[in-house]
């Protein structure tokens, strides 16, 4: 099988609202991809769905075969757009809880990305600037050898030399036959280490292709498209 996502007639409403409008996609192993659309695009459902944090109205979506559950949580490595951590504990307390919750986490790769920030283990999360909050999350999610990473916004509310250190942990760290879904509204930062971009509003895909393809069909860059479909 060589689709790590699939999503057929994807549906999803709340009460009277319609989220995800019927939406088939595909994305396939080795990517880096790129969920983009305005406030209110359907992005963030989608997502959530995708880590079996709601369910489908209709539709049916697919991890690597299996609908979302216990089994892909196995296999997907998500970091939501606000902190998760207990502010309480240490970063070595965080990253013995990851190994305890997750087979594939690599804690030596976590040990040496921290020491790389100059972070010890002994050091509390509520001791820590905004910045390395955000990293230490990044580190985390990142030192799983998972098969699919899902990225809400990264770098919306952190600093432009921490987006740089989001952006290399994201592409030197992830596994090779794994993809990437990063959700943003800060395109022309990530847009250079994107393979793929999808375009999402108003609950439906209206675009998905290659980096390339947008460029060479349009003539100009991810983030210039993205302000020409969306402007107001």
């Amino acid at each position: 099988m060589s689709e790590l996502l699939t999503c057929t007639a994807l549906t999803k409403k709340y009460g009277n609202v319609l989220a995800l409008n019927s939406i088939d996609l595909s994305i396939d192993r080795g990517k880096i991809i790129g969920i983009l659309g305005p406030n209110g695009s359907g992005k963030t459902t989608l997502i959530k769905l995708i880590n079996g944090l709601l369910t489908p109205t209709d539709g049916r979506i697919r991890i690597n075969g299996m609908a979302p559950g216990v089994e892909t949580k196995k296999i997907v490595s998500y970091l939501p757009d606000n902190n998760f951590l207990p502010n309480w504990m240490t970063t070595q307390q965080i990253v013995e809880l990851f190994c305890d919750f997750y087979e594939d986490f690599r804690p030596t790769l976590a040990y040496e990305m921290l020491e790389r920030l100059g972070i010890p283990k002994n050091t509390r999360l509520k001791n820590l600037s905004k910045g390395n909050k955000e990293k230490v999350c990044l580190i985390l999610v990142m030192s799983r050898n998972a098969l699919l990473y899902v990225l809400d916004e990264p770098i919306a509310a952190v600093d432009p030399a921490t987006r740089d250190y989001v952006i290399s942990t994201i592409i030197n760290n992830y596994n090779p036959n794994a993809s990437v879904l990063i959700s943003t509204h800060i395109i022309s930062d990530i847009e250079p280490i994107l393979d793929e971009a999808i375009f999402i509003n108003k609950g439906q895909i209206v675009l998905h292709k290659t980096v390339d393809e947008i460029r060479e069909e349009n003539q100009m860059s991810v983030d210039g498209l993205f302000r020409e479909v969306f402007k107001w």
